[in-house]
């Protein structure tokens, strides 16, 4: 039987600000700093204190919750989701559940079928919890470690509506929302070191029906390619389940790296398994409505009319502005690139290929991020400006930029330093066009009896005597005339 997946997404985003959701304690990183040194008694879960909300942890949730169009609530409440576990200090979690910051809200992906609009169904504040490290030695008993540096790092929750069934779909929306994250300030999205994480609810159902299928959900996926690979896995596996007459139970599931596929944890617990009730050391958290507007006015411009803008005014195809357009220091590269150059010298096209093709090669090459490059984009311009005006040839260029990237000097010091200028005299490059024809007469005469492929031979005999140096179009016009004049006398 063919059978058409529902998935749904829950991501979690540590929000950036520099200290924790109820208390002072700095937000630390928890790949450098040492175990359980930003820990208080109010994080720590100790009895007798109470907690403060962070305001700038409810701006940057206010930011991410209009940036994908949802509704605020002007009054929301706190929660105590109860649960037990090593690194929960309090025994509970502090949450939102039935009145949440925000709700009802979209996000537009691009997938290869066009546009797609998945729903938000809300978005709430939590705190993180803590972090286990397992241990397991050769020569003794497994261990667990729990450092609480994370316990109570302020967490924005998405959770969207079960609108995706691709995992392209799957895919876009989770870059996308990363896209919306950065582009407010709200998250650094860096799933490597935990700041985003994944969980996904699968079921699969008959193609054709509108009933929902028995879901799982899969927990704490750290990247789109685990992600990916879960929700494939467990498509796989439900279908293979019902395609045996068996049933699908709703459970919570793991993800096995090594093994690639998922393994249960528990059965699927519902809302009163966690004994919600509100959080009684939290009033309300009222959210004045000058303050939404403000949040709302101050909004930079979002990736997905980036991209729309870059495709009107700078005619980009949409592949490039969508690259282009996703992180908005890229954007600005770019954008300062293009307005670097002289018009009628370079193009925004141009200036796109460049960007995608020569500096994105050399960053994946050497890990050096965007804003660290030495070739700054009025130099990148300066170069492309050598290359349209024909002083310079492409492949002259490229190696032109590289030595660039390497030392940081200009394009103009590297040209003139090492002779680089393009040859583009007509009576020079006729010369050379006409020593390759004649020095090569039996390359000639097996040309001149229809093997007109030797035409390239010869193009690449002119430029290697000029050294690279000759202007390509110049020396092909001038070769393509002289094999013409030998073809008409022979």
């Amino acid at each position: 039987m063919n059978y058409e997946a529902v998935i749904g997404l829950e991501v979690h985003a540590e929000l950036a600000t520099r200290s924790k959701m109820f208390c002072a304690c700095p937000v630390l990183d928890l790949t450098q700093a040492a175990p359980n040194s930003a820990v208080c008694p109010v994080c720590a879960g100790m009895p007798g204190t109470l907690p403060v909300v962070n305001r700038q942890a409810v701006e940057l949730g206010l930011r991410v919750a209009l940036a994908l169009e949802c509704t605020p609530a002007y009054t929301s409440l706190f929660a105590r989701k109860n649960y037990f576990y090593p690194d929960l200090p309090k025994g509970y979690q502090i949450s939102q559940y039935e009145y949440p910051l925000a709700e009802n809200g979209r996000l537009v992906i691009q997938t290869s079928e066009g546009e797609k609009t998945v729903r938000i169904r809300r978005v709430h504040l939590e705190e993180d919890t803590g972090k286990l490290t397992h241990v397991r030695p050769a020569d003794r008993d497994a261990y667990s470690l729990v450092d609480l540096n994370r316990a109570g790092v302020p967490l924005l929750e998405i959770v969207s509506e079960p609108d995706m069934h691709t995992l392209e779909e799957v895919r876009a929306y989770s870059i996308g929302l990363r896209a919306v994250l950065r582009a407010v300030a709200a998250s650094s999205g860096d799933m490597e070191k935990g700041v985003m994480r994944f969980e996904a609810n699968v079921s699969i159902r008959p193609t054709g029906s509108t009933e929902l299928g028995t879901r799982v959900e899969i927990k704490n996926l750290n990247s789109f390619r685990t992600m990916e690979r879960a929700v494939a896995y467990e498509i796989a596996r439900q279908s293979e389940v019902l395609d045996h007459g068996g049933k699908v139970n709703q459970e919570t599931l793991g993800w096995d790296e090594a093994a690639a596929a998922t393994y249960s944890q528990r059965s699927k617990e519902e809302a009163h398994d966690y004994r919600y009730f509100p959080e009684p050391d939290l009033p309300p958290l009222v959210v004045e409505p000058q303050w939404v507007e403000r949040v709302r006015a101050g909004l930079p411009e979002l990736p997905l009319a980036r991209k729309a803008r870059f495709e009107r005014d700078y005619n980009l195809p949409a592949s490039d502005a969508d690259l282009l357009s996703a992180e908005a220091s890229l954007a600005q590269y770019f954008e300062e690139t293009a307005r670097a150059a002289e018009p009628e010298d370079v193009t925004a096209r141009v200036a796109a290929n460049w960007i995608l093709g020569e500096l994105f090669g050399w960053i994946n090459q050497s890990g050096e991020g965007l804003e660290n490059l030495k070739v700054r984009p009025t130099a990148l311009a300066w170069l492309l400006g050598f290359v349209q005006r024909g002083e310079i040839n492409l492949h002259t260029a490229k190696a032109v930029l590289s030595e660039m990237l390497r030392t940081g000097q200009n394009a103009g010091e590297i040209i003139s330093a090492q002779g680089l200028r393009q040859v583009s005299d007509a009576d020079v490059i006729s010369g050379l066009v006409r020593q390759a024809l004649e020095s090569n007469p039996d390359i000639m005469a097996n040309y001149l009896n229809g093997k007109e492929t030797l035409a390239n031979w010869f193009f690449g005999s002119v430029m290697r005597s000029a050294g690279g140096k000759a202007n390509p179009q110049v020396v092909r016009a001038e070769l393509e005339r002289q094999l013409a004049e030998y073809k008409k006398n022979s």
